[in-house]
């Protein structure tokens, strides 16, 4: 496995762990529902796993430098949003 690889998909991790957090805090605010707020937080943690597993290994480096920057950009939008 390639080192580039290896690296994305740590920096996606990082920056997707305060993401799934932001989304759940956000249903929070919107439904004030528990099961809602956990439902979010698997659909979002899913969809992180999946990409991050596409990441080490199908997904081709400009894709891949592509979806890091984009959720990291997502994650300090919701950060500074909040």
């Amino acid at each position: 496995m390639e080192t580039w690889r290896i690296v994305a998909t740590v920096l996606l991790a990082v920056a997707g762990v305060p993401l799934v957090l932001a989304v759940m805090a956000k249903t929070r605010d919107r439904v004030n529902r528990s099961g809602q707020v956990a439902i979010s937080g698997a659909v979002t943690l899913t969809v992180l796993i999946v990409v991050a597993v596409l990441t080490l290994t199908v997904l081709p480096p400009l894709v891949t430098w592509i979806v890091v920057a984009v959720v990291a950009a997502a994650v300090s939008v919701m950060m500074l949003a909040s």
